[in-house]
């Protein structure tokens, strides 16, 4: 059974979060002390049915202002396919949450209040889901039953979504109109809505399939070396990780990066067991067939399809903290295992989320989103977003504080 991860996104007070528990709830996916403990809640709506809203309230503020200010991760599944769902905030201080949201899953849910139609959440949002390579968007129009489940209203918003789609280059929209408190389109399809002949939400998420990235090759970012030095494996060397991508196999030869030595992958092992090859996703134990000097954040790479390696690099990066980027701070890039000092000498522009035009801003602050030039003190092995989506991303950290201030995404301009 495939893993769809996926992501709400949307203004404040859309319905984001009330979309994700009836989903849920419709699902009974909803554990018995969970559904008494909402049962029991004081949060009613107007009706005063429950606030399914409350499942995805992890934090004691959202409780009690309710609205999401952290993302929530859900999990639930079907007879055929299991899902990982994240909730992000819809405010604009909060955008930092739902890059961090965003950046792990395939498929984005835009939700646009059917009374307010496109607005400038839904422009950043969508803009963000572009600059984040998100592999589809689906626009759920909401609150159906607030406009008497007009289709003329449907239409007008998906046509305005349409054009900004178009704008901004998104290759793949879907649009579902639903009623997330009255559970229109969402588990089931709707009698009130006779006019939409697509799928619900639920048939859609169940049904939806991607275009495979067309990456070659493999990377293998080195966790640990494992050496025991015990008697019974005094000459044993082994190289621990995760392998991302296809066809790691025995016999392979490799490169090793960033210094460039060159061998061939001897043996694979997993839980003591001997492997020919190892798949995406698979943490095991690679043994090449030389002795070489490697260490925790080096890679093991396809010498047919190596990643880039520099020193200097452009990037765009959407920052996290109250204090703006320093342009003379030293600051940490983690990719994965490897952490290299680096500064970040040029803002070279940000992105207006409005107008999705270039902005030739000398500052970067919270929640902003700009193309930078990168120099570290080590080589930084990467590659291109549209290449290799999991070797194209890594955080900046503080050293003073030791807080990430932001999200990198190696990408072409």
């Amino acid at each position: 059974m495939n893993i769809l991860k996926f992501i709400t996104a949307g203004s404040v007070d859309d319905g984001k979060s009330t979309l994700i528990g009836r989903l849920l709830y419709d699902t009974n996916s909803i554990l018995d002390d969970q559904l008494e403990a909402i049962q029991q809640a004081n949060r009613k709506n107007d009706d005063g049915t429950i606030d399914l809203a409350i499942l995805t309230d992890g934090l004691k503020a959202e409780r009690e202002q309710g609205i999401t200010i952290d993302v929530a991760y859900k999990y639930f599944q079907t007879d055929r396919r299991k899902f990982i769902i994240a909730d992000a905030p819809g405010h604009i201080q909060y955008t930092r949450n739902m890059v961090t949201g965003a950046s792990n899953s395939d498929l984005i849910i835009i939700l646009i209040d059917a009374r307010k139609g496109v607005i400038e959440q839904t422009k950043r949002h969508s803009f963000l889901a572009k600059i984040l390579g998100l592999r589809k968007v689906l626009v759920c129009v909401n609150k159906m039953d607030m406009v008497d489940y007009e289709l003329a209203v449907y239409e007008n918003i998906k046509n305005d979504y349409l054009k900004l789609a178009a704008k901004l280059e998104l290759p793949d929209v879907d649009f579902i109109p639903v009623s997330a408190l009255k559970g229109d389109n969402i588990v089931q399809k709707s009698e009130r809505m006779p006019w939409y002949h697509g799928a619900s939400l639920l048939d859609y998420l169940e049904e939806v399939d991607f275009e495979e990235v067309e990456q070659q090759g493999w990377r293998f970012p080195v966790q640990w070396v494992v050496r025991p030095q015990s008697a019974d494996l005094h000459d044993y060397r082994g190289y621990a990780g995760r392998v991302l991508g296809e066809g790691l196999r025995v016999g392979e030869e490799v490169l090793v990066l960033p210094n460039g030595y060159r061998s061939t992958i001897k043996a694979i092992e997993l839980d003591e067991k001997s492997l020919n090859g190892a798949s995406d996703g698979a943490s095991v134990i690679v043994h090449l067939a030389d002795d070489i000097d490697i260490s925790r954040g080096d890679y093991i790479v396809s010498a047919k399809y190596p990643a880039k390696t520099e020193k200097s690099i452009e990037a765009n990066i959407s920052w996290f903290e109250n204090r703006a980027l320093d342009v003379g701070q030293v600051y940490l890039l983690q990719t994965h295992a490897k952490v290299s000092k680096i500064k970040i000498p040029e803002i070279l522009y940000t992105f207006d989320v409005h107008s999705q035009e270039k902005l030739l801003d000398q500052e970067i602050g919270l929640n902003a989103i700009g193309r930078v030039r990168i120099k570290s003190a080590d080589e930084i092995v990467f590659d291109e977003q549209q290449d290799f989506p999991a070797n194209a991303r890594g955080i900046i950290i503080d050293p003073r504080t030791n807080l990430t201030v932001a999200a990198v995404l190696f990408q072409s301009a």
